[in-house]
């Protein structure tokens, strides 16, 4: 039914946007804004150069090294202790791999995905990762998502894209690609997405992939 199959990583696969809300809340609260939730969660899904831009809009001359020095050290301290995967992830995604190429298409940049793939046990099940270091645009931009397309040679109208959040789901639909969004902290609105499931294992229900 499908070429290939692609999952998101924060917020679809593992449980991190909470962490990396809570983290930034408590970096933003250090440096005495504790009114950035809003913009925290206009975040979510976007790539760090273009999180910066969005950071310095809303606040004119904050100190970004700074910001993201304690944001970082909450966040890296939430995640070592345990790299939260989505319900049913891990076992979903290694199935899927038995009989499907997948690829995983995440705006962190490499090294961060990497870690985070092997230390919860998935990175064996993707054949290709593509991160914000692969491409000149990244997600709401298709590019991420025609480049994993690329390298497992396959036809976009035949991928089928898991997604949490607005940008991604724009990606992968602007890509020409069947979206499933399964949101996490944000509510989707289901522009972009063929189907809004409640969780994982539903969005691959209705794909067809299990019973």
């Amino acid at each position: 039914m499908y070429d290939a199959i692609f999952f998101d990583l924060d917020g679809t696969l593992i449980d991190s946007e909470r962490l990396a809300v809570q983290a930034g809340q408590h970096a933003f609260g250090t440096m005495g804004h504790h009114d950035a939730q809003d913009l925290l969660h206009s975040l979510i899904g976007i790539d760090l150069p273009t999180a910066s831009v969005m950071i310095r809009a809303a606040y004119p001359g904050i100190d970004l090294a700074e910001l993201n020095a304690h944001w970082s050290a909450s966040f890296d301290t939430a995640m070592q202790i345990n790299v939260p995967l989505k319900t049913g992830a891990h076992a979903l995604v290694h199935d899927l791999a038995s009989r499907h190429p997948l690829a995983l298409v995440t705006s962190s940049g490499r090294e961060h995905a990497l870690d985070k793939l092997e230390r919860s046990g998935l990175l064996p099940a993707f054949r290709a990762v593509i991160t914000r270091e692969d491409v000149s645009a990244t997600k709401p931009a298709p590019a991420p998502y025609l480049l994993a397309a690329s390298l497992l040679d396959a036809n976009p109208d035949r991928c089928l894209v898991f997604e949490d959040s607005e940008a991604g789901a724009e990606a992968g639909h602007r890509a020409g690609m069947r979206v499933v969004q399964v949101p996490d902290v944000i509510p989707a609105t289901g522009r972009f997405a063929h189907h809004v499931a409640t969780d994982l294992h539903a969005g691959a229900r209705w794909a067809g992939l299990i019973a």
